[in-house]
């Protein structure tokens, strides 16, 4: 059967526990220059970007040459998309071609609606609704920073919009059973839907309008933009709006004394975040990049099944 990676729930807690194992065996090889493996010899991944990407690009792109596959790159424009093919059609005949699709775009159900038809995996690259994969990076980096301290012993702080990457660390946390407290400001809260199914798993979801409340013996301390790609018009609202969740010394100072920050980048140095935090020991954001590669390895070859 074939296996979709849309939504951060589409995977069980023991299946995450086998990719972040393979991501780890698969970053110390890269690490003793060990680059490539087999595993997609002489077959091809799709990649369609209808949003502007460095890190989903260039992390898939490596990745998928780094197991021995093609990257077929696409934006709509590039493709029948643009001229109204349906979706349907699209999966079918993409199925015959590839291995796999990756996409970043918009709306979720663009996914929803080729995984309908689709014979391959579709991998949510980011919609509006969703960025699973960073928050994949996002929690094997958070692994690596707690060594042996279990995983759900922790709680985790979220800081800012309640946009995408809050309500993929709020299916995180439910699948994954690690505390996590999200400060945002009234009306930006995350998809009440996703909130409620993860809850229901998992009471110790929590919401505060006061990030003090939130970051306070926090072991990880998280944050994003406060406007999102297509937000721009929404800037200067936006920043009065958030007033008061800028992450900062004296924020990160009420988290617990080994916390990390993280961030999916790019960053807006002095609005989200100083940069006195992005630059300090306790700044992980670089590693944070670097292991999109490593879990993406490692969930293409969970979910495209070896020759």
């Amino acid at each position: 059967m074939v296996r979709h990676y849309i939504t951060f729930q589409d995977l069980a807690l023991p299946e995450y526990q086998t990719i972040f194992q393979r991501a780890s065996q698969l970053k110390k090889a890269r690490q003793e220059g060990q680059f490539s493996q087999p595993h997609l010899a002489g077959r091809s991944v799709g990649m369609i970007f209808n949003k502007n990407s460095t890190r989903t690009r260039v992390s898939f792109e490596t990745a998928i040459n780094e197991l021995g596959g093609h990257p077929v790159v696409l934006s709509s424009a590039d493709s029948q998309i643009s001229r109204g093919e349906l979706p349907s059609h699209t999966a079918r005949v993409l199925s015959r071609y590839l291995s796999a699709l990756v996409i970043r775009t918009y709306e979720e159900s663009e996914l929803t609606e080729l995984a309908e038809r689709s014979t391959i995996p579709i991998i949510n690259g980011l919609t509006n609704q969703q960025h699973p994969c960073q928050v994949l990076a996002d929690i094997f980096t958070l692994l690596e920073s707690l060594g042996d301290e279990p995983l759900e012993n922790q709680w985790i702080a979220w800081v800012g919009d309640g946009h995408n990457m809050a309500n993929s660390w709020v299916e995180a946390a439910g699948v994954l059973g690690f505390g996590l407290r999200l400060a945002i400001p009234p009306g930006y809260g995350p998809d009440p839907t996703i909130l409620a199914t993860a809850r229901a798993k998992n009471p110790k979801i929590k919401l505060f309008a006061s990030p003090s409340e939130a970051v306070e013996g926090a072991r990880a301390v998280n944050t994003d933009v406060f406007a999102s790609m297509g937000q721009e018009k929404e800037q200067e609202k936006r920043l009065r709006d958030f007033a008061g969740y800028q992450v900062n010394r004296e924020l990160m100072a009420l988290a617990n004394p080994k916390a990390i920050f993280l961030h999916c980048l790019p960053a807006h140095v002095g609005q989200e975040v100083t940069e006195e935090v992005l630059e300090s020991p306790a700044s992980w954001v670089f590693e944070e990049a670097e292991n999109r590669l490593h879990v993406q390895k490692a969930l293409l070859e969970f979910l495209v099944p070896r020759l």
